[in-house]
């Protein structure tokens, strides 16, 4: 029998949501780009119920970064974007926090025994992701170095505020794709017509624009390399609800790992728009 552990990123493409979630609540912890290709994925946020309606309205007033899916009643961990699943256990990684900063280990596999998840009333919002619109880009023509390579996209924390909300305040994140000169306005064009992931690019080829000073070093993900004729393309990041969470320092949160994002049974074609 082939371990999942073992399966190159090529034949992931072409697992089922089921599968995926499957995989990952038996451990494997990989980066989900490319992943049940053609399914949606989400970024994961849960805070205390009274910190709920803050980071909603935080993410109303931060579209771009954080657009909301779905969020959850209080205490609950099942979701209608995938019946069954339990997002307690079927993401790759999590991220605890306590007060704004990571309670160790950095990643978990899972977060089922936590005191605050076995008998807490956490809201969680899932906020869509921009792995959702390779796809959409890889059938547009336009390839993506991290997918071809199987590694996690690289993300930048920038110096652009985000619009705060009550307590809730942080930076925008975003992820990095260098594209074709040519396949730009390709890029462009198809995710614009994924608003719920994201959407077009907040800035094509000027990190220094978002006090990006080093491509090569990324806050989150894997370093890629922009090849000759290549243009740096950046897009807003649901990982900048993780960001909010360090800003605002609730007393208690959970998230995904960077790139470890819920694997859903929606179709990403279910959120583009005509």
């Amino acid at each position: 029998m082939v371990r999942v552990t073992e399966l190159r990123a090529g034949e992931r493409a072409g697992w089922t949501p089921e599968q995926a979630r499957r995989a990952f609540r038996a451990g494997l912890n990989v980066p989900t780009a490319g992943v049940a290709l053609g399914f949606t994925q989400a970024n994961l946020l849960s805070v205390p119920r009274d910190w709920a309606a803050e980071f909603r309205l935080f993410a109303e007033r931060n579209p771009r970064p954080c657009p909301v899916l779905e969020e959850t009643a209080p205490g609950s961990w099942r979701s209608r974007l995938a019946p069954g699943a339990d997002l307690r256990t079927d993401l790759g990684a999590y991220r605890v926090w306590v007060d704004g900063e990571p309670l160790g280990p950095a990643e978990r596999a899972e977060i089922a025994e936590l005191p605050e998840v076995r008998g807490g009333d956490l809201v969680t919002f899932l906020i869509g992701c921009s792995f959702s619109f390779e796809g959409p880009l890889l059938a547009a023509g336009v390839p993506l170095r991290h997918v071809e390579q199987g590694r996690n996209v690289a993300m930048y924390v920038t110096d652009r505020a985000c619009t705060p909300a009550g307590r809730v305040r942080g930076s925008l994140v975003v992820s990095m794709r260098p594209i074709p000169a040519e396949l730009v306005d390709t890029a462009v064009a198809v995710t614009a017509r994924m608003p719920a992931m994201h959407g077009a690019p907040v800035q094509v080829g000027a990190p220094e624009e978002l006090g990006i000073a080093d491509l090569s070093r990324p806050d989150h993900g894997d370093p890629v390399t922009i090849g000759d004729g290549e243009v740096p393309v950046f897009w807003a990041c649901g990982v900048t609800a993780q960001q909010a969470v360090i800003g605002s320092r609730p007393p208690f949160a959970i998230t995904h790992a960077p790139g470890r994002m819920f694997v859903t049974d929606a179709r990403d074609s279910d959120y583009l728009l005509p």
